[in-house]
């Protein structure tokens, strides 16, 4: 897919890499949980303040066959941001063509341009990119443990304030 290029979110795009996060969802098992809307992606990418970014993969008709959506994050013991890597998808049709790893170049060159340390991401345990996230050099994080404040246990603790 030599004709594949990769390029910032538009705010055209909006309905496509929505509509990629929903086969996300649904390829993860959790469709019940997407209820994103493009209104809150157009928002979160282009409003007053904008915190999250994104890039697409486009075919040769400008087409989205892929996207990843990101935010900086920072750590206090290097003094530096890094980028968290939110979600990644390409499209079934578009895969083993390197899609992939060039949307994750992309953001690898963003850090090393910025002198930001690192590049973070998490992964499903049963999701088979693992397999191409170490072929790439990455490693699995075994020793940190995400946790996740949500529905009632998030407004519970919020009221402790």
């Amino acid at each position: 897919m030599s004709e594949t290029q990769i390029r910032p979110v538009r705010p055209a795009d909006v309905p496509a890499v929505v509509a990629m996060v929903y086969e996300l969802a649904e390829y993860e098992k959790a469709p019940e949980s997407c209820r994103l809307t493009d209104a809150q992606l157009h928002s979160c990418l282009f409003g007053e303040h904008p915190a999250l970014y994104g890039h697409v993969a486009v075919d040769a008709d400008d087409t989205p066959v892929g996207f990843m959506l990101w935010f900086l994050n920072f750590s206090t013991w290097e003094g530096t941001h890094g980028i968290y890597l939110e979600d990644l998808y390409v499209k079934p049709a578009a895969r083993a063509g390197g899609i992939g790893r060039r949307l994750l170049a992309t953001l690898a060159g963003i850090c090393v341009e910025r002198g930001y340390a690192r590049l973070d991401w998490s992964v499903l345990d049963w999701n088979p990119a693992r397999e191409f996230y170490a072929a790439i050099g990455a490693s699995a994080q075994q020793e940190w443990m995400p946790y996740r404040l949500t529905g009632t246990a998030l407004t519970g603790l919020a009221e402790y304030r």
